[in-house]
């Protein structure tokens, strides 16, 4: 087994060697800054900064709520139109009361009418309403066949919604003569006198 060498220090003129080969090597990354000699005195570190004050956090907003004119609890959910009530509509035993036609109108405008057009029939005693909302155009394939009948589509929802809920008993498809799939039977509520 062979010994090591005895442990040495660096001569004065390898410090010297080494402090000008150091002076004249350009570092690949950037190193952390040497510690200053331990002849001088090293710099204070600066004072820390005072904690910024935490924002207050904004109030909490209370949570959305529908306007209804009764408790949502005390009026059941509209249900469809039995099939006797849809056939004597269609032939015309039953007659419709008012109807409205929301073709063309954005859902904004349409849920807005809408609502104004049921409370105006329930304050005049209408029983049996038919809402026209259009089969919607043909889609050619690709996107635009996802929003085909936006209506048709959204009509059936509103009427189930807490809104409509004090005005709508029920609904169902209109019959051939009445427009079909791009129509709606709507059974009006009798108001609470």
């Amino acid at each position: 087994m062979s010994r090591r060498p005895p442990r040495r220090g660096l001569s004065e003129d390898d410090i010297r060697l080494w402090s000008a080969v150091k002076k004249t090597a350009k570092p690949l990354r950037r190193a952390p800054p040497e510690p200053p000699p331990p002849d001088e005195p090293a710099e204070p570190p600066p004072p820390p900064k005072p904690a910024a004050k935490p924002k207050p956090a904004p109030p909490a907003l209370p949570a959305y709520r529908p306007p209804t004119s009764q408790p949502r609890s005390t009026l059941p959910s509209p249900t469809p139109l039995d099939r006797r009530t849809v056939s004597r509509l269609t032939r015309g035993l039953i007659a419709v009361d008012a109807r409205i036609d929301l073709h063309g109108l954005t859902q904004v405008a349409a849920h807005r009418r809408l609502h104004d057009f049921l409370e105006e029939a329930q304050a005049s005693g209408a029983r049996v309403v038919l809402v026209i909302t259009g089969k919607g155009k043909p889609g050619e394939g690709g996107y635009g066949e996802y929003e085909r009948g936006v209506l048709r589509r959204a009509v059936p929802e509103w009427l189930h919604s807490a809104a409509f809920q004090p005005i709508v008993t029920g609904f169902s498809e209109a019959g051939r003569r009445h427009g079909g799939a791009g129509a709606i039977y709507v059974r009006i509520r009798r108001r609470r006198s």
